[in-house]
């Protein structure tokens, strides 16, 4: 509904069917990668979830670069190198009472995700909330197609409603913002940058749930942070 208000506002035309046709494999691909994402930092370990799903969402559309224009710069390898890394560092789980490490949730989710970074790259320039309407529509009828097929509860606790509505909102402005920067720069820059969002997580689940960080761990996450800086400096160069 904010989109669709936003993209009113801005006097935006409708999207071309060929943006549409992008928008919705945006929303589908969004969609799995997202619920992965949430699935895996509430039953794994958020150190490890974060982290992972962010190497792999800025991986991928520098993969989708090779593909489509060549092979990057050497710092922008050495940062996928190092990318590689941190994923063996951070997927490990030191202490058997660690629980489930989720690293099976945040790989599907980096390629979610990741993917979902390449389709909107493909987006005609000058549409940013029009697409995003596509995108949550698709993305909603994808959930209550889950939760019908899966029986899953999906009530919302009211006391939960105004954050749920919160994270809605920061996520769609987030979406928002990756638009603007993929048209107006490079999509693995953008992918990238976007992707340095687990040293915040991983920041507040040491913080606030008092998770505990391995020396390995905290290594790859090093590393994670250090990979997607060199992906970022190698393409902008």
């Amino acid at each position: 509904m904010l989109a669709l208000i936003l993209a009113v506002v801005r006097g935006e035309t409708m999207p071309a069917p060929l943006d549409v046709g992008w928008s919705v494999l945006a929303g589908i691909a969004g969609g799995v990668g997202i619920s992965a994402l949430y699935q895996g930092l509430a039953v794994g370990r958020m150190g490890i979830v974060a982290p992972v799903t962010g190497v792999m969402a800025a991986v991928i559309p520098v993969a989708a670069g090779i593909v489509l224009e060549g092979v990057p710069p050497p710092l922008v390898l050495a940062g996928i190198a190092l990318a590689i890394v941190a994923v063996v560092l951070v997927s490990r789980v030191s202490d058997a009472a660690g629980g489930r490490s989720g690293l099976e949730l945040a790989l599907l989710a980096g390629v979610g995700i990741g993917a979902m970074s390449v389709c909107i790259a493909q987006i005609g320039d000058g549409h940013v909330f029009g697409p995003l309407v596509v995108i949550r529509s698709t993305q909603a009828l994808l959930i209550v197609a889950l939760v019908l097929v899966t029986r899953s509860a999906w009530r919302v606790d009211r006391r939960l409603v105004p954050a749920v509505a919160g994270v809605g909102v920061l996520d769609m402005a987030g979406n928002g913002a990756f638009i603007l920067a993929v048209q107006t720069g490079a999509l693995a820059v953008a992918a990238v940058l976007s992707s340095l969002y687990p040293v915040t997580t991983v920041i507040l689940a040491t913080v606030v749930l008092r998770e505990r960080v391995t020396r390995s761990h905290a290594v790859g996450i090093a590393l994670a942070a250090a990979a997607v800086g060199c992906i970022a400096a190698g393409s902008a160069g």
